[in-house]
């Protein structure tokens, strides 16, 4: 039988086509709420009929690091992307979207150079280049994203034409059609070219400004239900999950629950004398203004030390734990070289910014805050179209379940 290796795991030859979605910002509190309500009936279907459970995703629980652990199998540790934003060994602040800095192949990459016909749609442009790195799109394969969809030529993404293809208009950033054409676009591919493998990866705008049982929030499940439902009518092994949950981060009157940790070490040790990275910041803020549970401080003069840090941040009220450099890459498996001297993580009502006059807030005004990136966002749903075998249903009762297994669990588990 045909196989594939990557990151010691053997995937074998999809005998129908897999698709795999990442529902960015999909905590499980949705799919409980729509399962509640009755919308959501095909993934209801799933639930009853195939496999579903709770998993642990990356941590931090940020859009970056957990869609490349979901397309390389792995932990940052081994793909080396830990956030959205990351201070270089130069103090340069980077964006961690560029595919040099992704340092293992993909899934994706793997079954095309083996001949498999293979399809990458991500909503935000920002993840394009490293969910189609080293992927040859000179020979059926495909890689582009909704937010430049109307840009795609043969030579970049291996298709052109994709407004006309998928029938609707170029999406609204901030706007649920953003994910509605990755799904849409996704079924017509399906229909028209049969991918062995495909990825779609959506995005959290609504997740970020309605909570579960929402009119809005409804509606978007309701859509994407319907489109799960198509894609498995199409003859496709579904596997459903999420980078990251989502929760309240709002006060008692409605303002974000912040606390500007760079103003703090600020005080204590002096302007300059610290660094903090905020890795949710990317180029859209405008849902969350870069406030999430999850930040890294350097120490960049002399005062400061790291277990100084850890000891004046620890009882701050909001901060679930302030972890060390080692003891952070330890707990969460992540690249040492690419990690903060320390690490501040919130509680589930809290998020931690650099400081105030960092953040623009005004965006925030219309929603109560809510975000991501901490522990408590770290459980994301796990579900597939079909029942697995016996063997992968003890490894999921028995073994903590990562998230990142979801392609060997849809490739390799399912019963066909």
């Amino acid at each position: 039988m045909k196989t594939i290796q990557l990151n010691n795991i053997t995937y074998r030859w999809p005998a129908q086509p897999v698709v795999v979605v990442c529902i960015d910002g999909g905590d499980p509190a949705y799919i409980e709420s729509g399962l509640r309500d009755g919308i959501i009936p095909n993934i209801a279907r799933f639930i009853n009929e195939g496999f579903s459970t709770l998993a642990e995703g990356t941590v931090p629980s940020f859009t970056c690091p957990n869609n490349m652990s979901l397309i390389t199998g792995a932990p940052p540790s081994v793909h080396g992307i830990s956030g959205n934003f990351y201070l270089n060994s130069q103090g340069e602040a980077v964006v961690m979207t560029g595919p040099e800095l992704l340092r293992s192949r993909t899934i994706l990459a793997e079954f095309a150079d083996a001949g498999a016909k293979v399809v990458s749609i991500t909503a935000k442009d920002k993840l394009c280049k490293q969910l189609g790195k080293d992927l040859d799109l000179m020979h059926g394969n495909v890689s582009f994203s909704a937010e430049k969809a109307d840009q795609c030529t043969l030579a970049e993404n291996g298709i052109q034409n994709v407004l006309e293809l998928v029938g609707m208009p170029l999406p609204d950033m901030y706007s649920m059609d953003l994910s509605l054409f990755v799904l849409e676009a996704g079924i017509k591919l399906l229909e028209r070219f049969r991918p062995e493998i495909m990825y779609l990866s959506l995005t959290d705008y609504i997740q970020h400004k309605h909570a579960p049982g929402d009119p809005v929030a409804n509606e978007f499940y309701r859509r994407i239900d319907d489109a799960f439902g198509r894609l498995v009518a199409l003859g496709a092994v579904l596997g459903l999950t999420a980078d990251h949950g989502m929760n309240d981060k709002a006060t008692a009157d409605g303002k974000p629950n912040v606390i500007f940790l760079q103003d703090i070490l600020d005080r204590e040790f002096g302007a300059g004398d610290t660094k903090v990275i905020c890795p949710i910041t990317d180029a859209f803020v405008k849902h969350h203004g870069a406030l999430g549970g999850f930040v890294r401080v350097w120490c960049r003069g002399g005062k400061a030390t790291p277990q100084a840090i850890v000891d004046l941040v620890q009882p701050i009220r909001g901060v679930a734990m302030a972890l060390t450099k080692d003891e952070v890459c330890r707990r969460f498996d992540l690249p040492p070289d690419r990690e903060g001297d320390v690490a501040v993580i919130g509680d589930i009502g809290t998020v931690i910014g650099a400081a105030a006059a960092d953040h623009d807030l005004v965006n925030l005004a219309d929603a109560r805050l809510r975000s991501h990136g901490a522990i408590t966002e770290a459980r994301v749903p796990f579900i597939l179209s079909r029942p697995v075998s016996a063997d992968f249903l003890q490894r999921a009762t028995t073994l903590p379940l990562q998230s990142y297994q979801l392609f060997d669990f849809a490739i390799n588990g399912v019963v066909t």
